[in-house]
């Protein structure tokens, strides 16, 4: 992954675990264990959806520039999608917590999502690659076999 895709990463990840992790301590602290273990599957989950959607996203922006758009709206619409999957699935659950699970699961997914949109904003990406523009420049100076008529 370029330094660009790793920095959004972080920035994105970071404000994410920190509000799994206040989610946590408020569900141990209301529901108890299962409710802290509930906060924990809902952050690791959001985690691992968004930060896999995103590396998929950069990739189809730099092999299919065209369809970086419409690919980004689908992307969204089907992690959010998944993530309503699994709250149904996990509806009735004695492993965890399942209001625990379902309020930290949408609370952190709100949190990525600021903060991916707050460092796609901070971020200075070129929108031209520096190679190819000196090379095409140097090509296109001069033409070799100019004739001028008088």
């Amino acid at each position: 992954m370029p330094s660009n895709d790793v920095r959004i990463l972080a920035q994105a990840a970071v404000p994410t675990v920190a509000v799994g992790a206040v989610a946590a301590v408020v569900s141990g602290v209301v529901a108890g264990g299962k409710g802290a273990i509930g906060a924990a599957v809902g952050t690791v989950i959001v985690i691992a959806f968004m930060g896999l959607g995103l590396y998929v996203l950069q990739r189809t922006a730099k092999s299919l520039p065209q369809l970086f758009q419409a690919m980004g709206l689908m992307l969204y619409a089907a992690q959010i999608l998944l993530l309503f999957i699994f709250m149904a699935v996990f509806k009735n659950t004695t492993l965890f917590n399942p209001r625990a699970f379902a309020i930290t699961l949408v609370a952190a997914t709100v949190a990525w999502i600021a903060a991916q949109a707050r460092a796609h904003m901070k971020a200075k990406i070129l929108y031209v690659e520096p190679d190819s523009a000196s090379t095409t420049s140097s090509k296109g100076d001069k033409p070799e076999n100019s004739r001028h008529s008088s």
